[in-house]
């Protein structure tokens, strides 16, 4: 199949979103497929399938694009769209789809509510943008003919196949190099933002001065973290994909306070490399997270949090076991009998005006039982 992954989130910029969409399009061009990505420009060089649309620096968001346009004439033949977000270039694909009367998908990858707060300035006004904002989203989602998402939760009003981004296992595994060897080392790898909530690993590091703290990763909340970090807490940036095994098989447990999360994705490629995990007791971690591969604290509560670290770090744990039904091999299974199922779905359409397809109900039930 000819394969369009239309993306607000992608490179230089280095995020789950991202990286998803490198691995998918990797695994299902090693099935035989070709997959072509539009996304915003930026400081980054393409390969042929990779199809920059014109963009200006996004004055509310620190260092992602705001994609401007790009004729879909000068777009490839595709036989199906699948969107990774709902702004700009989501837009253009959910127009080449219908301009070409071809099925459309959408992945749900980030509540986009969650980030107001930090672009506005005021809860009140982030809360109020949220609650109109949801409902046009919801519509959008509507349009298409089908939806996913790596949990069951999506806060959306819409039907949708389950379908987890998926973790490479072969690449994701334990390594026999370490970076820390004296104390044991709490660690967090993620974009450093507010709806992260990186300041609560600080908080926790002032109180458990007896570890050390290391935090990777970039983003507009980096110089304040900083500034805030106690003596036992290092910060650098993002590190090159290639040492991730490495920072996660190195410390003793992995640490997320964020409740922005639609999988957190990170937490699981820690668990791929045998380290347990300390997160907040919220979705998606209250799915994802359990006594086979981390403890769960309560969100705000320093004692809670201490009590989960600790719990990590005296425990043993088949955290790698934990997460195989994460696998890639799984994710990408499901990806293309859903990619047929819309696309047989499609041709076997009356002539007409384009419908929503085969029920959302009738999809994700078949593809989150075969799940």
């Amino acid at each position: 199949m000819r394969i369009g992954f239309f993306t607000d989130s992608y490179f230089p910029e280095i995020d789950g979103v991202t990286y998803t969409i490198q691995l998918w399009r990797e695994r299902l061009e090693a099935a035989g497929h070709e997959v072509s990505v539009v996304y915003p420009d930026g400081d980054y060089e393409p390969d042929e399938r990779e199809l920059p649309v014109t963009s200006l620096p996004n004055p509310f968001y620190g260092g992602y694009n705001v994609p401007l346009f790009r004729r879909p004439s000068t777009l490839p033949d595709l036989d199906l769209v699948h969107c990774h977000g709902p702004a700009p270039v989501g837009l253009l694909g959910r127009y080449y789809a219908r301009k070409h009367d071809i099925p459309a998908i959408y992945t749900h990858h980030t509540p986009l509510e969650e980030y107001f707060h930090q672009s506005v300035g005021s809860d009140r006004l982030a809360r109020a943008l949220g609650r109109a904002y949801v409902p046009l989203e919801n519509a959008f989602l509507r349009s298409f003919d089908a939806v996913t998402a790596s949990t069951s939760r999506i806060e959306r009003d819409v039907e949708h196949v389950e379908l987890p981004v998926g973790i490479d296992m072969d690449f994701f595994a334990p390594t026999e190099r370490r970076w820390f060897s004296e104390r044991p080392v709490i660690g967090y790898s993620g974009r450093l933002s507010m709806e992260k909530n990186v300041r609560e690993i600080l908080r926790i590091a002032r109180q458990l001065p007896e570890y050390d703290v290391r935090i990777v990763g970039a983003g507009p909340f980096r110089d304040s973290l900083e500034e805030r970090a106690p003596e036992n807490v290092e910060i650098r940036g993002f590190l090159p994909r290639e040492e991730l095994p490495t920072f996660y098989s190195s410390i003793d447990v992995f640490v997320t306070a964020s409740t922005a999360d639609t999988l957190g994705l990170s937490t699981l490629e820690a668990n791929a490399c045998g380290t347990p995990v300390a997160a907040v007791d919220a979705p998606p971690f209250d799915r994802t997270i359990g006594p086979d591969n981390g403890v769960r604290f309560e969100y705000g509560d320093l004692d809670s949090m201490a009590g989960a670290i600790e719990a990590c770090l005296d425990g043993d744990r088949e955290t790698r076991a934990a997460v195989e039904r994460y696998s890639i091999h799984h994710t990408i299974g499901l990806l293309e009998t859903l990619y047929r199922d819309v696309t047989d779905d499609d041709e076997d359409r009356p002539a007409g005006p384009p419908s929503s397809g085969r029920s959302r109900r009738e999809l994700a039930g078949e593809a989150n039982r075969e799940g």
